[in-house]
């Protein structure tokens, strides 16, 4: 029985659901790399997250690391409480958004 599902919804749009804790953060981590290497502009919704620590705020600053690090963008949307709270107690809430290095682009008009 897993604790917790990583829906593929296309276009780089992805839905974490259930865990993400220290029983379940490098499971997610594993199950995440295949599918997010196909996109360069990714999205986590995390509003199905029931239960989270420090590890899953962990998990999410490496995601955050490896897009950096490989030209994508990754952004969250449906932040748990409980994962912010541990962010802004430990003052790396601002990190939670530097996967969004394209945030604002607004892409040129076609020139014909």
């Amino acid at each position: 029985m897993t604790d917790f599902s990583l829906e593929d919804r296309g276009d780089g749009n992805f839905a974490l659901s259930g865990n993400m804790s220290f029983d379940t953060a490098e499971k997610i981590l594993q199950a995440s790399e295949g599918p997010f290497e196909d996109h360069t502009r990714i999205e986590v919704d995390l509003s199905g997250v029931k239960q989270s620590d420090s590890a899953g705020l962990a998990l999410l600053l490496e995601w955050v690391t490896w897009a950096n690090h490989t030209v994508r963008e990754i952004r969250f949307s449906g932040m748990p409480d409980r994962v912010m709270a541990i962010a802004k107690t430990t003052e790396v809430d601002g990190l939670l958004t530097r996967g969004e290095r394209w945030a604002g682009f607004i892409e040129a008009p076609e020139i014909l």
